[in-house]
């Protein structure tokens, strides 16, 4: 810590010796640092910007040494070296590499063109328009090939020579990789141009030039944060992610990789991938994914979803062996999916629980599929997905047990219906993961369980898919077997992808405009229901009894069973056919509000809460604001 208890120091600390220190391999970054990625365009203004002394921003350093162990790597160009650093740069990679590369280097830089092409770079200091009071100084920065020839005319005319350096002098070029070792360059200028007529004012220029821009560079000082080795892991992450200015935020996964490769384990790859060999990321995204979909359902778990699966494992483990010690109460660790939890998660209990979480996850992929919830779009929340992978995990073929499936699914559902995994999720997600395995195996009943309640009158303020009540009807509405008004397939997952099913009005839109409809009551949830893209076109704008007659010509068998036929795809809707036959909106509404809420009282085990009037006015409004 720093003499006044602060984990931080900032001051100034003058480039020259920032560049110093990472030639020696005292400054290197962290192995969770992206590759240096900075294009041409952004080199030249940044180096325009220090030429005249105007500030870049700040660079943060990590001391190490303490209880947070990365894996160090050198800046890009830097010398190699086994020797630990002294400190990690955990912020400004990007501006210090490339300024590593262009002034201390001394090498053609490998970089890329704003359209990403990639192309090998000199930069050079036109010294006359450097020194122009008129023009902008990003115009002084010369960017030139490997070659250093600048060409037209398909390479046949040369417009511009820096090839050697005394085409460098004749041009007043001055090279960037020089700034920091001026003298030679200037004593080559003085021994071309001794005796010459222009000598005095040419050397008058150049010094101009050494006092406006070199000594800009030479004396410039970078503001620099340094963290104590002494801070925590936590505090390295959140105070990187307050200070950070290079755009890319530090999640808990870049963190726990560059600690895990200090330990010699490659988590990156694990995850990600390599070798054309696809990591866990990808064997996820890929659990029941049909051909024609581009997502599975799994695909929005993330790295950081994964870890706070094993967390739960590694943290009850804690709370098991602490209780095992007479430990209790207050004095009982916490299971917990905290970013600090995550942050001190060991690798040896990844290692333990990696391959159980992920057969979790596949578990409940099955899981969510077989409750017809196919996409990832489709998905009520996804954070309700990391406490029921880890359920499913921890028991394992005990979910084949009616009795135990039937309790994961009832907390599933009043999860989302009761919309409770909305917002400050860790702690349900802990304490779900306890309850929940402790219902399953006889103990009281879940926090989630007794806190959800749905209201009748929410159904019609379900009206968009950022509610995920809205998403979990339409998937109970498959899971009930409803069949398509046309062809009276039911909604598997093959016909689900073929056909593009998705959730379509049933009075049309273009009808209930017609009769002065408010759209607050035709887009609710109620006026909806899973089906085909073709069956939707066959509907159209018209009046349910105008399409229900052209359905009626398409259903087979038909004779005296078509009518019925019909009526039983629609039934299977949860909703009433005599009343779309009557083109009855307002009964329609009263009696569909009824069956889903009895949809919803069984997947949920709870009874659904009726207000005074069945249906609310047409002004209420509910924002669905729960995703």
């Amino acid at each position: 810590m720093s003499d006044n208890g602060s984990m931080f120091t900032a001051g100034s600390v003058k480039l020259t010796k920032l560049l110093e220190d990472a030639a020696e391999g005292q400054l290197q970054l962290p192995d969770f640092q992206r590759s240096w990625v900075w294009d041409e365009e952004r080199i030249r203004s940044l180096l325009a910007s220090i030429s005249r002394g105007f500030p870049v921003g700040a660079v943060m350093t990590l001391g190490t040494g303490g209880s947070v162990s990365f894996k160090p790597r050198v800046l890009e160009g830097a010398p190699p070296t086994v020797d630990p650093p002294s400190s990690l740069l955990l912020d400004g990679q990007q501006r210090l590499t490339s300024l590593y590369q262009v002034l201390v280097r001394g090498k053609a830089i490998r970089t890329v063109t704003p359209r990403k092409q990639r192309v090998t770079r000199w930069f050079y200091i036109d010294i006359p328009t450097a020194l122009d009071p008129k023009r902008d100084r990003d115009e002084a920065i010369v960017i030139v090939p490997e070659s250093k020839k600048i060409t037209s005319n398909f390479g046949k005319t040369t417009e511009l020579d820096l090839s050697s350096q005394d085409y460098e002098i004749e041009n007043m070029m001055f090279p960037a990789s020089e700034l920091l070792s001026w003298n030679t360059w200037q004593t080559a200028f003085i021994q071309k141009h001794t005796g010459k007529e222009d000598f005095a004012e040419r050397f008058a220029e150049l010094t101009r030039f050494h006092d406006q821009v070199v000594q800009s560079f030479i004396g410039y000082l970078v503001p620099v944060i340094a963290l104590d080795k002494a801070t925590s892991k936590e505090a390295v992450c959140t105070v990187f992610e307050k200070v950070n200015t290079g755009g890319k935020a530090l999640d808990a996964f870049e963190l726990i990789t560059a600690m895990y490769a200090a330990e010699g384990y490659e988590l990156r790859k694990d995850w990600i991938g390599a070798d054309k060999q696809p990591g866990r990321q990808n064997r996820l995204e890929n659990i029941f994914k049909m051909p024609s979909s581009p997502r599975g359902v799994l695909a929005g778990v993330s790295n950081t979803d994964f870890f706070q699966a094993v967390s739960l494992f590694h943290t009850q483990d804690l709370r098991k062996s602490a209780e095992s010690q007479g430990a209790s109460g207050k004095d009982l660790p916490q299971v917990s999916v905290t970013r600090s939890t995550l942050l001190n998660l060991p690798l040896a209990a990844y290692l333990k629980y990696e391959k159980l979480v992920e057969d979790g996850f596949t578990r409940a992929a099955k899981f969510l599929v077989n409750h017809r919830i196919y996409r990832v779009a489709d998905l009520p929340y996804q954070s309700q997905v990391v406490p029921l992978a880890a359920i499913l995990a921890d028991l394992q073929d005990d979910f084949e047990n009616p009795s135990i499936a039937k309790k994961v699914s009832e907390w599933y559902w009043c999860g989302v219906f009761g919309e409770l995994y909305g917002s400050t999720t860790e702690s349900r997600i802990a304490r779900d993961f306890l309850q929940v395995l402790a219902w399953a195996r006889g103990g009281p009943e879940p926090t989630t369980v007794h806190d959800a309640t749905v209201r009748a009158d929410r159904l019609l303020s379900m009206r968009t898919r950022q509610s995920a009540a809205y998403k979990g009807v339409n998937a109970l509405l498959m899971d009930i077997g409803a069949q398509d008004f046309r062809k009276g397939q039911d909604f598997s997952n093959t016909i689900f992808f073929e056909e593009n099913v998705d959730i379509h009005h049933i009075f049309p839109k273009a009808w209930c405009k017609k009769q002065a409809i408010a759209p607050a009551r035709y887009d609710s949830i109620l006026n909806k229901s899973p089906l085909s893209a073709r069956t939707n076109r066959k509907i159209g704008g018209d009046a349910p009894s105008a399409y229900l007659s052209r359905l009626l010509a398409e259903v087979t068998p038909q004779g005296e069973q078509q009518r019925e036929r019909l009526r039983e795809r629609l039934s299977s809707h949860a909703l009433d056919p005599d009343l779309l036959w009557a083109d009855d909106f307002d009964g329609f509404m009263e009696d569909r509000q009824r069956r889903l809420a009895k949809l919803i009282e069984k997947a949920t085990g709870k009874s659904v809460i009726y207000p005074d009037t069945d249906l609310p006015s047409e002004d209420f409004v509910v924002d669905d604001d729960d995703a």
